[in-house]
């Protein structure tokens, strides 16, 4: 269940965050506005910029598959400054994420999850996915999202969501 709650959703979102960023560099380039311009544009004086959003989101997706199954994945140097780089990084996430399987999270729910900042506390698997990891992806790509329309990319809630699994 925990496989299914974060590496398929946020493989989609970074999916959707590509496109969007696609649509961001048209806007720039419609606009004659350096794109360097929007990748360093933010929502707020206190609130890092659209290229920390993403690889903070990007973090969040990887990490999270590494703290419940225990299989390493690649750590980035956060260098990124270009559209290109960013892009690539959401794509190098996207293919960790790959990677992965329903069974890899097989005893996911009850692993006492922990990190340098809890102090020594820990969450389960389970309340890692619910409390911590799905929420702080969702805001940041959330934020990615905002930081784009704030600044006049068209882009909407379809968009953001991608395509659905619709039927009939």
């Amino acid at each position: 269940m925990l496989y299914e709650l974060t590496n398929p959703p946020f493989t989609k979102m970074l999916h959707n965050l590509l496109a969007i960023l696609d649509k961001g560099a048209q806007f720039a380039d419609s606009k004659k506005i350096d794109m360097e311009v929007l990748l360093n544009s933010r929502l707020a004086p206190d609130q890092f910029p659209l290229t920390r959003q993403i690889q903070i989101a990007c973090d969040t997706a990887k990490l999270c598959a590494h703290r419940l199954t225990g299989k390493e994945v690649p750590s980035h140097a956060d260098t990124e400054k270009t559209l290109a780089e960013i892009k690539a990084r959401i794509e190098s996430t996207i293919a960790v994420l790959e990677k992965f399987t329903t069974a890899d999270y097989k005893d996911a729910a009850n692993k006492h999850i922990t990190q340098p900042r809890w102090e020594g506390q820990y969450l389960t698997g389970e309340e890692y996915v619910l409390h911590h990891a799905v929420p702080n992806f969702y805001f940041h790509v959330t934020t990615a999202y905002a930081i784009l329309r704030h600044n006049g990319v068209d882009i909407g809630k379809k968009d953001y969501l991608g395509k659905l699994p619709l039927k009939k």
